[in-house]
C-alpha cells in the first residue's frame, strides 16, 4: 500500500486522545513509508493527521472541496492540495489517488466517506481494503451493527469481511495488507444475489 486515504473529524473533542490518535495514525503511515490522503483541512482531527504526516516526513494529498478552501480552513502545508468543486469529486478522488482506507473517529462526514468505501468495495467500483480504526472502544456499536445487517441478510457472506475492524493501527495496517478482495456484485450472478 504506497497511499491510505484517512477520513476523520474536522472537530476537535474535548477530550485530547482522539486529537493525539490522529497525529500518531499520520506519523506511524508516514514513518511506513505510506502516503496521506485526507481532507485537505487544518482543523481537528484533520489537520492533526496531516500534521503527524507532515512532521515524520511523509507526503500529504489533501482533497478539499472549493467552499471550504473559501472558508479558510484549507491546509496549505500539504505535499499537495487539490480542490474539487464538491464532496461528490472529493470522495472520488480520495479512490482513485489510494490503495486502501483507514477511518478513524470522526462525526456524519467521516460516517458518509466510510460507508461509500464499503458500498464502492462491495459494487467492484474498487478492490482496495476498507479500515476501521476502533480506538477507545469508539466504533464498537457501528461493529456490532454490521455484524447485526449480516446476520440479518443485507449483507451477503461474500461482503461481510470487507469492513476490516482492529483495535490498534498496526494490527489494522497489517490486516488490511493482508486483504484478499472479495467477488463484487457487479462479477454475480442473479442466482447469487
Amino acid at each position: 500500500m504506497k497511499r491510505l486515504a484517512v477520513y476523520c473529524g474536522s472537530a476537535t473533542p474535548a477530550d485530547p486522545r482522539y486529537v493525539d490518535l490522529a497525529y500518531k495514525v499520520g506519523a506511524e503511515l508516514a514513518q511506513r513509508g505510506i502516503g496521506l490522503v485526507y481532507g485537505g483541512g487544518r482543523l481537528g482531527l484533520m489537520g492533526a493527521v496531516a500534521r503527524g504526516a507532515i512532521e515524520a516526513g511523509g507526503e500529504v494529498i489533501g482533497v478539499i472541496p472549493e467552499a471550504l478552501v473559501n472558508s479558510e480552513v484549507a491546509n496549505h502545508a500539504c505535499t499537495e492540495l487539490i480542490t474539487v468543486s464538491g464532496m461528490h469529486e472529493r470522495k472520488a478522488r480520495f479512490t482513485d489517488l489510494s490503495d486502501g482506507f483507514i477511518t478513524i473517529p470522526g462525526g456524519v462526514g467521516t460516517m458518509d466517506e466510510l460507508w461509500e468505501a464499503v458500498s464502492w468495495a462491495q459494487l467492484g467500483y474498487h478492490s482496495y481494503p476498507v479500515g476501521l480504526l476502533n480506538a477507545f472502544g469508539f466504533f464498537d456499536h457501528l461493529i456490532a451493527f454490521n455484524r447485526h445487517m449480516g446476520e440479518v441478510g443485507f449483507i451477503r457472506p461474500a461482503h461481510q469481511n470487507i469492513l476490516i475492524a482492529r483495535d490498534t493501527l498496526p494490527e489494522l495496517i497489517d490486516a488490511m495488507a493482508a486483504y484478499q478482495p472479495h467477488t463484487p456484485i457487479f462479477r454475480m450472478k442473479a442466482d447469487d444475489l
